[in-house]
């Protein structure tokens, strides 16, 4: 399946909120009602979460509502092991036109990998702007799903994660990559 992720052209405020339980703890997951994905983060997070909505989407009102099954049965079939499945999830986000270019490289880093900030800049054709990769990928509203969590340093070492170091550990340790830990 191919990763499918677009920018929201006409304003949608109206988001469903639905959690799902991992075994690094509770995800909150903020999609629209054509069932595409627009803020995923951590229940601890959940902040975050709430201010990336309001400086991507003004006034964003949430509520409670189910996950859709095709993102449901994604996220199962990832943590069963089915490193792929996340991929045909479908993402809608906010930011700028460069945060939008960060964010589809990154859907780009196959699972099982990960690339450096470097690398992510020179895939999306910025190689001197590392430093912007960085605060862009930073900024990723839709974690997990936009594997932000598939960059580390260019010694394989482990960075910095939205969602905290020890998640971050899991996950790549989940898709089998090899890094440099601490």
């Amino acid at each position: 399946m191919t990763a499918t992720m677009t920018h929201a052209h006409t304003p949608i405020t109206t988001f469903a909120l639905a959690t799902y339980e991992t075994p690094i703890g509770r995800m909150l997951i903020a999609t629209d009602e054509d069932g595409a994905v627009r803020a995923l983060d951590w229940e601890d997070y959940e902040a975050r979460m709430h201010r990336l909505l309001r400086l991507h989407y003004g006034t964003a009102h949430l509520h409670e509502g189910a996950l859709p099954s095709a993102v449901r049965d994604a996220l199962d079939a990832y943590l069963g092991g089915e490193l792929g499945a996340l991929e045909g999830i479908v993402v809608r986000t906010g930011g700028t036109v460069f945060q939008r270019a960060v964010w589809a490289g990154l859907r780009a880093i196959p699972a099982g990998q990960a690339w450096s900030y470097a690398d992510l800049a020179a895939f999306i054709g910025r190689p001197r702007a590392v430093r912007a990769v960085g605060a862009a990928n930073g900024a990723n509203p839709v974690g997990v799903i936009v594997p932000c969590h598939r960059v580390i340093g260019a010694d394989r070492a482990l960075t910095g994660y939205g969602g905290g170091l020890e998640r971050k550990r899991w996950l790549l340790r989940h898709e089998g990559v090899t890094f440099r830990d601490g």
